[in-house]
């Protein structure tokens, strides 16, 4: 099942521009996720930065278990002056995904940027992660990047300069991944797999294809609930690093001229690499960076 509104206003879009505080004026964001936590930080800010924002997410209604729902995201999004789509539904279901991308179509005219945030996430292993969880993990996390991805895959051809981003973690042969929760640990490095998979088989065609992920935790409800608890909440940075370094890598080129494909970025490199190096900011509650923990496979 989906629904679909739009909201935000094309005359305050088209006045604005495309100047260099709206370096994503005019293109066309579609991304798996976006009501709580990461997603919605990269959706305001990619809204924020002049994008048109449609997003496929499943909370409808609010869940005491988790903030944020489909309709508060786009509200977000529309208090900062943008145009969104927000669109109710299941990333695993191919309907789901063919419609969503057709919608966004329709209705913005094309698909400029994906970006594969949705995510489901259980630390056990062998003998103690139910199948239903490990069925999950690889719905949402695999079959939904490849599936969004592929869905899109002829509009970031067609945009001239299609970018593809997914929130998986650099490949890390350190076996203690493997040793703690192998099936989620899989499950994200196939993410990154595909997104490097994209990369060189649209090598040369206007598209590219990186990963991103957070040097330390980040605060949100999988960190409280799943990772870390109420300390690791304390020991993490804001969302905001991840949307601020998401936006330099949808709209960064290379000196030549090109755009970098393949890559699998760490978000404080990539700030830092960008002129960035004061992070304090992005601590919670004014941690210091000696405080912070490094996020997983890192």
């Amino acid at each position: 099942m989906t629904s679909r509104s739009v909201a935000g206003d094309d005359s305050k879009t088209a006045e604005r521009g495309a100047g260099e505080s709206r370096p994503l004026a005019g293109r066309t964001l579609l991304m798996s996720g976006g009501s709580r936590g990461i997603g919605l930080a990269i959706a305001v800010a990619a809204a924020t930065s002049g994008a048109n924002v449609a997003f496929v997410a499943k909370t409808e209604s609010p869940d005491p278990r988790l903030p944020g729902t489909v309709q508060a995201t786009a509200a977000e999004i529309e208090a900062v002056g943008g145009r969104v789509l927000p669109i109710v539904g299941d990333i695993r279901d191919e309907l789901t995904v063919t419609d969503a991308v057709a919608q966004t179509v329709d209705t913005f005219g094309g698909i400029d940027i994906v970006v594969n945030n949705a995510s489901a996430i259980a630390l056990t292993g062998f003998g103690e992660l139910p199948l239903k969880r490990f069925d999950l993990m690889f719905d949402v996390n695999v079959r939904g990047t490849f599936l969004l991805t592929s869905a899109a895959l002829p509009h970031l051809q067609a945009s001239g300069d299609g970018r593809v981003l997914t929130l998986s973690p650099p490949l890390n042969p350190d076996p203690r991944w493997l040793r703690e929760y192998a099936p989620y640990t899989t499950s994200k490095y196939a993410m990154t797999l595909l997104t490097l998979g994209v990369a060189e088989q649209m090598r040369g065609t206007g598209v590219s294809a990186n990963c991103l992920w957070p040097a330390t935790l980040i605060a949100t409800a999988a960190v409280q609930n799943v990772v870390a608890g109420n300390a690791g909440m304390r020991a993490a940075r804001r969302p905001e690093i991840m949307a601020d370094a998401a936006m330099i890598a949808l709209t960064s080129r290379e000196t030549d001229g090109s755009v970098a494909t393949g890559n699998c970025y760490v978000d404080a490199d990539l700030l830092r690499a960008a002129g960035i190096h004061d992070l304090g900011r992005y601590a919670v509650d004014g941690a210091d960076e000696a405080s912070l923990e490094p996020d997983l496979f890192l």
